[in-house]
């Protein structure tokens, strides 16, 4: 093609990116640089070659590939992610190269040595959506190579990505052996390991670590368990999935879980108390924080405590206000009649807890999700103690202290969530400085895998902690 002139043609667009890049030059630059022109070299331009694939562009960290077939471009990408594990056993986790691939079949324009449009922007989008290690592709992909390549793709449904109008259609694969790390098949609880420490006032508290790489903190809310969590269908998907690439910290609230039942000492200050003592126990520098519903407070209290520790905040479902800060007397009223039930009702077959209480958390469960939220009840806290954490909660107000976070924040909430009002996290977003807010489809307080947020959940908060990583 001479200068200026531009074709439009049908093709296969590999998009490929190392996860993590800066944070690995960070750590060993000239390793870096000399494993991944290795890897290169060896294994990913040969593939290329041997696939037929032309490489259009390379940055320091990624590439972008034409192909002139679809099976070629699926088979090149399980070839190169089927042989790094082995080609990086030798490093120790936080320093391993993995990448990320997205493939689209589509429209695209020739220009010179270069490609554009709608097919290359959608294949940069389906990388970012994939798992470390993985490959994510589109719907007409995945119908291309039916019954031409055995692999096993999970749907990730329809994907509302940036700067593409419609919804993508993604589905996702992993090498065998680690399929199913999306939804935390990667690990489980017998990967975990539990301890225990001492709050400030002597509360033992139990907490857990599993996975591997990068910490990541996720905050104490009601009604965790660091045993059954791995089992209900609301906390499952969410551990394992965050577990298959980050070395994950969590723990059981006081009066939850693993962790002392009877206390006296319920308040705010206690819980904030308890992750200041389980991150010093882990012997933690440095880590973002995921707060989920009253963890966002809790996050956001440790973050004023100690911000030279905190590198950034993910909020989700999350309020500053308790129920009974709000100016809504319906809030109030609401608030002070679920004290009472909880009292009478926490742990019972009762249909009038079931309908008043657990059908607001999560209206759009099956029976059987609603079953395993009362099982849960049963066995994770006491009703006298569920009730006080309850009455703290509701009484949380720390919307002096949004204005005086200074560290990257991404806030997610769902519009029509009824426990804690899409007011609350637009709240928050709007308070802290510099903070992103994304909202979400969705009526349940807590999100569930095959519930169309919770691959955009999964994809904004990752995309989120990489840049955190990169820049740490």
């Amino acid at each position: 093609m001479g200068d200026g002139d531009s074709t439009r043609r049908l093709a296969a667009i590999m998009a490929a990116d190392m996860v993590g890049f800066s944070r690995l030059m960070g750590l060993d630059e000239l390793g870096t640089l000399q494993r991944q022109k290795q890897h290169r070299g060896d294994l990913i331009d040969p593939a290329i070659a041997e696939h037929y694939g032309r490489i259009v562009k390379t940055t320091g960290d990624g590439m972008l590939v034409e192909f002139g077939s679809v099976v070629d471009a699926v088979s090149c990408a399980q070839k190169i992610q089927s042989a790094m594990p082995d080609r990086e056993a030798a490093q120790p986790e936080a320093a391993t190269i993995r990448y990320r691939i997205g493939i689209n079949l589509g429209d695209i324009i020739g220009e010179d040595d270069d490609i554009f449009g709608d097919g290359v922007n959608v294949a940069a989008r389906l990388e970012a959506l994939a798992e470390p290690g993985g490959l994510c592709v589109s719907d007409v992909v995945r119908q291309s190579i039916e019954g031409k390549l055995k692999l096993r793709f999970e749907d990730m449904g329809p994907q509302q990505v940036k700067n593409i109008a419609r919804p993508v259609h993604a589905w996702h694969w992993v090498p065998a052996g680690d399929e199913g790390a999306g939804n935390g098949g990667a690990r489980s609880e017998n990967d975990q390991e539990i301890h225990f420490c001492s709050s400030a006032d002597g509360v033992t508290i139990a907490y857990a670590t599993v996975g591997e790489g990068p910490p990541l903190v996720k905050a104490p809310n009601w009604m965790n368990h660091l045993e059954y969590d791995w089992k209900t269908p609301f906390w499952r998907h969410l551990v394992g999935a965050f577990a298959s690439s980050h070395s994950l910290l969590r723990f059981d609230q006081r009066g939850n879980g693993l962790s002392d039942r009877n206390v006296e000492r319920l308040t705010f200050d206690a819980f904030v108390d308890d992750l200041e003592a389980v991150v010093d126990a882990a012997g933690l520098d440095r880590f973002p924080l995921l707060g989920i519903s009253q963890g966002t407070a809790i996050s956001i209290a440790y973050t004023i405590r100690h911000p030279e520790r905190v590198t950034g905040l993910v909020l989700y479902g999350g309020y500053a206000r308790g129920a009974m800060k709000r100016v809504s007397e319906a809030d109030i009223a609401r608030a002070q009649a679920i004290h009472t039930m909880i009292r009478l009702d926490w742990g019972l077959d009762s249909a009038a807890f079931r309908q008043h209480f657990t059908t607001r958390f999560m209206p759009d469960a099956s029976q059987a999700e609603m079953d395993w939220f009362n099982e849960l009840q049963k066995v994770t806290v006491a009703p006298d103690v569920a009730a006080q954490i309850r009455i703290v909660n509701d009484d949380i107000d720390i919307t002096p202290l949004l204005p005086q976070i200074k560290v990257p924040t991404l806030v997610l909430h769902c519009r029509e969530e009824a426990v804690v009002p899409f007011e609350e996290g637009r709240l928050i977003a709007s308070k802290i400085p510099g903070a992103r807010f994304v909202p979400l489809e969705g009526r349940n307080h807590l999100l569930f895998e095959d519930e169309p947020s919770w691959p955009r959940f999964l994809s904004e908060v990752r995309s989120f902690l990489d840049k955190i990583e990169e820049h740490s």
